[in-house]
């Protein structure tokens, strides 16, 4: 571990959210990041489809370190794609040809959209059939991933009956884990775990940034951000009205978590005696591209798409490593205190201790 950390110049922690196919952008994050070879991933928090690309990492690495990462993210994606090959969720050849990744026009995805509005899960498949299950079960090695003790993994998923973010640290995770975070309501039956039920772990954290500034030695955070935060004009139709509500659920946590680190920020500088401690902030998006892409194209696991989206999230990788390498470790480069203008009470009215 210590021979592999030094070859690096900078350590960071990774929060990666979740959002199905969509997941295919922080696969090229994440890949031009190892391939970069300078900056060392000190912990990754992930959901959903984050906490699966952090799984993998972590049994890439355990074998063979960066570049081990960077070959087992590969063959899941693959996999993902050859598994999707018997999906009834396809684009249309017009759609194919133009490359619109959409599956709105989907007679599959309109069928499944209709069908979810008028019954759950358990109506539709008492058995319980979920071929992503047996995807993961056959293809992460989760006793290398609790092994890697290189790089700590937090996954988190919504208690159902609490509507409380559970947290499940590296040494806990196994299959019931990852499928609880990425457990939708609407398609899956909730995961159950030590006599609880658990959702999707965007509900709650999308993902948890709290577990760095408490145990983590690197003092910058990079948010792999896929559901945009901020989206032009008013969405008119009903997808599209659907689509945003998700995007706001999906990112209320997290900017529930950033202001506290503002906040956190604000009192620091003004002197206050706070449990907490100052993190750097940073966040690689590619808006406009993720923009663009409907709430149906997370179903679409055509290889053409995912490629297209790791090739997006390597772009936004390298252009962001190129432009705040030197900040990383010394400043954050997300504005928070703009980001929450008038959203944060000014530290020189809270009170002072004693």
């Amino acid at each position: 571990m210590a021979e592999r950390k030094a070859r690096h110049v900078k350590s960071v922690n990774l929060a990666l959210q979740g959002g199905g196919a969509h997941g295919a952008f922080t696969w090229g994050v994440l890949d031009q990041i190892f391939a970069d070879g300078r900056i060392w991933i000190d912990s990754i928090s992930g959901t959903s489809a984050g906490a699966m690309n952090a799984a993998v990492a972590a049994m890439g690495m355990y074998e063979g370190g960066g570049e081990g990462a960077r070959i087992e993210l590969e063959r899941f994606w693959q996999t993902v794609s050859r598994a999707g090959a018997h999906s009834p969720f396809k684009s249309t050849p017009l759609d194919q040809a133009a490359q619109n990744w959409s599956l709105d026009s989907s007679p599959g995805y309109i069928l499944m959209d209709l069908l979810n509005r008028l019954a759950s899960p358990y109506d539709m498949n008492p058995v319980r059939l979920n071929p992503l299950r047996d995807l993961v079960r056959d293809f992460i090695d989760f006793e290398c991933v609790r092994a890697a003790q290189e790089m700590e993994i937090y996954i988190s998923a919504t208690n159902v009956e609490t509507g409380r973010v559970r947290i499940f640290s590296r040494e806990e995770i196994d299959l019931d884990v990852i499928m609880a975070s990425a457990c939708l309501p609407l398609m899956f039956h909730a995961v159950e775990i030590d006599g609880q039920y658990y959702w999707d772990g965007g509900y709650m954290g999308n993902p948890v940034l709290l577990p760095f500034m408490e145990t983590s030695a690197s003092d910058d955070i990079v948010i792999v951000q896929i559901n945009p935060i901020h989206r032009e004009g008013e969405p008119r139709t009903a997808r599209d009205i659907l689509n945003r509500v998700n995007e706001i659920t999906f990112n209320s946590s997290l900017l529930k978590e950033l202001r506290m680190i503002n906040l956190i920020d604000e009192l620091v500088d003004s002197g206050h005696s706070i449990r907490g401690r100052r993190m750097n902030v940073h966040i690689i998006e590619s808006r406009d591209d993720m923009g663009k892409l409907s709430a149906s194209s997370k179903l679409n696991t055509d290889w053409a798409f995912l490629t297209h989206l790791r090739d997006v999230g390597r772009s936004a990788a390298a252009r962001w490593i190129d432009q705040n390498f030197d900040a990383i470790g010394s400043r954050s480069t997300v504005d928070l205190k703009e980001m929450f203008a008038g959203l944060v009470p000014d530290a020189k009215h809270v009170p002072r201790d004693g």
